[in-house]
């Protein structure tokens, strides 16, 4: 996806119509009420306020704010979805069945069984509303604008001080239980499971601003990235393209983003140095540059414990429809984000999203990759020195 731009009067309707799509849900409480009468099991043991936030991971204002996105393309199908009493599912109960299904990632059955209903409406309404979602919330995943991008780069800085930094980048795991045929070899990662890459760049706020998934476990984080669209401008100069910092009379220091040692060391991707008994310059970089990219760790296991249906192994999945559900998992996890949601405020950070693999590394290192490092590095080395 490129950047998308608009106006400042675009972006102010924009925002006055999301203020009144979360509040416009009618009759919500109504909704509530009756709904949670239906749950069984163990997620009917709290209550109130904190009773709907255990089983959805979400606020009552998200919440809402996620039926309206995707009420229109719900109500345009038909639907006979019903409830075992014969109930048909409102709109409110679509959504909430699909994200019970994503944040819990317990299976059909236990879903089902939970809410009442067969477990294959539970199937038919998650796909609904993934198919809603991805049309409908594109707007919460993309890159930012030119303004957008200048506060990014000066939250990364105040993080550990690296300048004119646009993002961090990594990849992380997604489990999948499949057969042992010669057919799924290729799913067979380092760490000999069945596992589909996700590769996401982040921003300070740990919102994702480009994603690519789909890839086979088995491919590494340099040719998942060569294969990605985010490669591809990069390298033709339409993206990372904005403006330069002139550290020093004639030197300037471009947009990048940075990554671990498994990516290429490019003039758009900063990589730590490598080696021991580094000089104290490079081994300060490497210190921020530790610092700084994780951001991306944190939403990686943030993402992974609020939609824990892709934390653990998916029984068998579509492994052309999990690409799609992976994606709306990110949408939501930005949605949040975007709403200031107070329930994910509230969760402990983390940092673990991929145990048991090691760390990968890349060998191929630009000499505009070296050349920009350097700057930065000696940037950093004069600067601390000044304060």
């Amino acid at each position: 996806m490129g950047p998308i731009r608009g106006s400042k009067k675009r972006k102010r309707a924009e925002k006055k119509a999301d203020s009144n799509a979360v509040a416009c849900v009618l009759g919500d409480g109504d909704w509530w009420d009756e709904f949670s009468r239906r749950i069984a099991g163990p997620v009917s043991l709290s209550s109130g306020t904190k009773r709907f936030e255990t089983i959805f991971k979400i606020s009552r204002k998200t919440f809402n704010y996620i039926c309206s996105v995707v009420r229109e393309d719900l109500m345009a199908k038909p639907s006979n979805l019903s409830f075992a009493n014969g109930k048909v599912l409102s709109v409110n109960d679509q959504v909430a069945v699909a994200l019970r299904r994503l944040s819990s990632g317990d299976s059909l059955l236990n879903v089902g069984a939970t809410f009442g209903i067969n477990h294959s409406t539970v199937s038919q309404v998650t796909w609904r509303f993934v198919e809603a979602m991805e049309q409908r919330g594109i707007k919460h995943l993309r890159w930012p604008t030119e303004e957008e991008t200048e506060k990014i780069k000066c939250k990364f800085e105040n993080i550990s001080g690296l300048p004119n930094c646009c993002g961090a980048i990594d990849t992380t795991h997604i489990m999948m239980s499949l057969s042992s045929d010669t057919s799924n070899e290729v799913w067979v990662d380092p760490a000999k499971k069945h596992s589909m890459v996700l590769q996401a760049i982040v921003d300070p706020e740990m919102k994702f601003r480009d994603i690519v998934t789909g890839w086979p476990g088995r491919m590494n984080n340099s040719l998942v990235l060569h294969n990605s669209g985010f490669y591809e401008l990069c390298e033709r100069g339409t993206r990372l393209n904005g403006k330069k910092i002139e550290i020093t009379e004639g030197s300037e220091i471009r947009e990048y983003i940075i990554g671990n040692a498994s990516f290429p060391l490019l003039p758009w991707l900063l990589t730590p140095y490598q080696g021991k008994d580094l000089p104290e310059s490079r081994a300060e970089f490497n210190k921020r540059h530790f610092a700084t990219r994780m951001v991306v760790q944190r939403a990686f296991a943030r993402l992974k414990e609020v939609w824990k249906i892709v934390q653990g192994e998916m029984w068998r999945p579509d492994k052309h429809k999990l690409p799609r559900i992976i994606f709306v998992c990110c949408l939501l996890h930005n949605i949040t984000i975007d709403l200031e949601d107070e329930v994910r405020d509230e969760m402990p950070l983390s940092q673990n999203h991929d145990s048991g693999y090691k760390q990968q590394f890349c060998d191929v290192a630009d000499k505009g990759g070296h050349a920009l490092r350097e700057k930065v590095s000696g940037y950093l080395s004069g600067h601390c020195a000044t304060h």
